[in-house]
């Protein structure tokens, strides 16, 4: 009787344990990327992004150099890139991408520029016409903290020129 009670105990803990990591990495997936990247981009009339390999692998790279400072610096590459960080489970991957789409209240399209004071960037690179390849890490920095990085290829942002 104590074996199955003590069975049916570790049997809720592993049940728990995988419950667990089912949530930690829900919103992190390249596929969790893509659709939060891709319903902003609908909502402009801006066609897909897909998910390119070489493109996360360098996000990657990127990512791990910063999880020693989670320093909201670009990596001064050859691709678009979009940075955020935050404590806790909050920052996960689509929360990042929500922060930089929540932009677009700051975007004005008719003049192509963002309102006084504010930043509309991040926003005009994830809905970019011209940027159809994504790559996206998050890591964990030594300080608890989360960094993401999301990079784009070709990259947008090209000044003169409207993202739709």
């Amino acid at each position: 009787m104590i074996f199955l009670k003590n069975l049916a105990i570790f049997a809720c803990f592993i049940i728990a344990s995988l419950a667990f990591v089912q949530i930690s990495h829900a919103q992190n997936s390249p596929q969790d990327y893509v659709d939060a990247h891709n319903a902003a981009r609908a909502a402009v009339g801006v066609g897909n992004i897909a998910w390119d390999d070489t493109v996360a692998a360098y996000a990657q790279n990127y990512a791990n150099q910063r999880m020693g400072d989670c320093a909201l610096q670009h990596s001064g590459g050859q691709y678009g890139e979009n940075l955020a960080e935050g404590s806790g489970d909050f920052m996960t991957g689509t929360a990042a991408v929500q922060l930089w789409v929540n932009e677009e209240n700051y975007y004005d399209y008719n003049s192509n520029t963002c309102a006084p004071g504010k930043e509309c960037g991040h926003y005009t690179q994830v809905v970019w016409r011209n940027s159809v390849r994504l790559g996206c890490a998050r890591v964990q920095c030594s300080n608890g903290w989360f960094f993401v990085t999301c990079n784009y290829d070709p990259p947008g942002n090209v000044i003169g020129q409207k993202p739709y």
